[in-house]
């Protein structure tokens, strides 16, 4: 995610620290490669011309160019702005007063406006809410089926109506249904097109004005960059928009539409698309996103993501196992699995900050099949060998090898890398230990 944005401004910021102390013309050198860098990641020019321009009044200050760490007062000031760009906090949803609350999801075609349809249905439920959907495009063939199958996927219900139907009257029964069943929001998805046209604008101001939403959402496909806001820009000059939608954020090297949406349009990015199964739609948080895009990382966001999936009596004993040195390969397995519901592995890394050790774990290709190839031959051995490795000579290997569609190499190089992974954490264990002793009163030499 916004990789390319990433790496130009850690180069920018690593050239400011290798200088001596900051002047008017190594500050400007700086400000002219970030703004090639923001243009090249399709960036609105307006909003490059606003942010770098503000950058420059600031960091010529002479409280920065006077400070013990002016390079540090720079990326804040950078990183100040960017925030101000994406909005200064997290936008909240809004219900409306009496359920159901009404969502109209509006957009292009192809911006993914039924798969989001289903995410946000999902994100509902896990809050709590009951979300009904509903299709009111009645123009692309198979459009209301579309919406079923995604409904089936999620386990929300969604509103049939009639199949000759026009978009009002469907619109209109689906909220009478979801208030019927108690849905307390209903997801509209509205048709879209390949360009914006007045039969379509018209068709979308007579639905809000008939359901009256609280959230109009338009959903943007951030990988067309600049297209996707001039598009958000022209859906909110006829709909007043009260939020966007962006999908596929997880492919966007560039950050071009994310880094220009708000300004342009005045409404907040309230959810991003991060991956294609149905529950990868997160609320978008604009402090976290600047701290990627400077790479700082995402550690709560990570974080969440941990919480959300992985068993805290696991977790817990997981540590008591690494205290007890009884860390076993069946533990080893559990792990990868906790570890791979939170997604893919090169989008868990990409939350860790690009510095020393961690930018290079991050630039490693992490091979999702490599990781099952680990699983099947763990899956392989008896419940004994997983207990206790030191039983694996060599016909064992070869069974496992056999067993798992694997070579003995392989199955030779994790338990390599397993015996390694115990060294690591019984040093590892044994260091807290003795810091623990240290602050209990015992000294740390005689622990």
């Amino acid at each position: 995610m916004f990789e390319n944005l990433t790496e130009k401004f850690q180069r920018v910021f690593k050239t400011l620290r290798g200088e001596g102390k900051l002047t008017e013309e190594n500050i400007g050198e700086a400000l002219r490669e970030i703004r090639v860098a923001l243009l090249e990641a399709d960036v609105n020019f307006k909003v490059v011309k606003q942010l770098v321009e503000n950058v420059r009044v600031k960091a010529l200050g002479e409280e920065v160019l006077t400070s013990f760490s002016p390079t540090q007062q720079v990326i804040k000031i950078v990183r100040d702005e960017l925030l101000d760009v994406l909005g200064p906090t997290s936008a909240r949803v809004k219900f409306g007063s009496q359920p159901p609350s009404v969502f109209m999801l509006a957009g292009l075609q192809g911006a993914g406006k039924t798969t989001t349809a289903g995410k946000l249905a999902k994100w509902l439920q896990k809050g709590g809410h009951q979300p009904m959907m509903v299709s009111v495009d009645v123009y692309r063939p198979a459009a209301r089926e579309q919406l079923a199958i995604v409904g089936k996927h999620v386990g929300v219900p969604v509103f049939a109506g009639s199949p000759t139907a026009k978009p009002a009257e469907l619109a209109q029964a689906a909220r009478q249904e979801a208030r019927n069943k108690g849905c307390d929001v209903l997801l509209v998805d509205t048709a879209g097109r390949l360009h914006i046209d007045d039969e379509l604008m018209t068709e979308l101001q007579d639905l809000q004005k008939l359901l009256q939403p609280p959230e109009i959402f338009f959903v943007a496909d951030s990988m067309t960059g600049q297209d996707a806001v001039r598009s958000a820009q022209e859906f909110h000059s006829r709909l007043n928009l009260t939020g966007v939608i962006l999908t596929k954020l997880d492919g966007d090297a560039r950050g071009g539409a994310a880094l220009s949406i708000r300004s342009v349009t005045g409404q907040p990015i309230k959810f991003v698309g991060t991956g294609e199964k149905y529950d990868n739609l997160e609320l978008f948080h604009p402090d976290r996103m600047v701290s990627r895009i400077l790479g700082m990382g995402d550690i709560l966001s990570l974080i969440e993501k941990a919480e959300e999936v992985v068993d805290r009596k696991k977790a817990e004993e997981f540590q008591d196992k690494l205290r007890d040195n009884s860390f076993t390969l069946e533990d080893f397995r559990t792990q990868l699995r906790e570890v791979r519901k939170m997604g893919p592995m090169n989008q868990i890394l990409s939350m860790l900050p690009q510095i020393g050790p961690l930018k290079q774990l991050q630039q490693e290709s992490v091979d999702e099949k490599e990781i099952s190839h680990i699983e099947a031959i763990i899956s392989s051995m008896t419940a004994r060998e997983r207990e206790n490795p030191n039983i694996l000579n060599g016909s064992r290997r070869k069974r496992i090898a056999r067993g798992s569609g694997a070579t003995v190499q392989a199955v030779n190089q994790l338990i390599k890398q397993y015996d390694q992974a115990r060294k690591m954490m019984r040093s590892m264990a044994g260091r807290m230990f003795r810091k623990q002793m240290s602050k209990g009163g015992l000294p740390a030499a005689l622990s």
